[in-house]
């Protein structure tokens, strides 16, 4: 029941993105409440009560409350394993985490807004340096990917199913195209993505999809 399921979610989030891609995947039902990160409202006490974090995704499903989007994606995908998202043994599945997390652990918290305002408003930094800045991480994430993307004997990064990188990779290649990144140097993760892309759980997660869209 989508009543018993519940998202703190942002519609530009790219964590809480992963989020949706995932629960859309395994076709569970969800409720959304939009905490709008640009106007500060997950410093907002009712928020912080519910997540000390202050930050989304924060996922309620019946009695369980959990925050961090891998987190929260490796849990449902125990709850509710099928289709997998970590398919195979456990060599194969440590490879796919591994993957997932050059984007979600090396790439993104660098890139995440409030790293990007701190550069900005503590450090004054200017925009061209916060781009360069913005653009040199996501370099450093996207190029063993790409090799990994070319390597694959499937549509997808691991071969002919879809999987945690997989979650993890759209959501960065729309930040990079946000952020206006030259993405010439990736050919097989601009394909792999628009691939992903045609899938019907990755449409309806995209941010412009969402209620709070703006």
């Amino acid at each position: 029941m989508s009543g018993d399921r519940l998202l703190y979610d942002y519609w530009r989030s790219s964590a809480a993105y992963r989020v949706r891609i995932v629960l859309n995947l395994k076709g569970l039902e969800y409720e959304q409440k939009s905490i709008n990160l640009a106007a500060g409202a997950q410093s907002g006490v009712g928020f912080k009560m519910l997540n000390p974090h202050g930050r989304v995704p924060y996922l309620i499903d019946g009695d369980t409350g959990l925050n961090q989007s891998l987190a929260i994606c490796e849990y449902l995908e125990e709850r509710h394993p099928e289709p997998s998202i970590l398919p195979g043994d456990a060599a194969r599945r440590g490879h796919i985490r591994a993957a997932a997390q050059i984007i979600a652990c090396d790439v993104h918290p660098l890139n995440n807004i409030s790293v990007l305002r701190y550069l900005k408003n503590d450090l004054s930094q200017e925009e061209d340096a916060l781009n360069a800045w913005y653009h040199h991480w996501i370099d450093t994430g996207l190029r063993p990917l790409e090799e990994l993307a070319s390597a694959s004997k499937g549509p997808y990064l691991f071969g002919d199913t879809v999987t945690l990188a997989d979650v993890c990779l759209s959501p960065q290649m729309y930040n990079a195209r946000r952020f206006r990144m030259n993405l010439e140097p990736y050919p097989a993760l601009v394909e792999m993505d628009k691939r992903l892309m045609q899938l019907d759980a990755f449409q309806a997660a995209r941010p412009e999809a969402q209620e709070d869209a703006s």
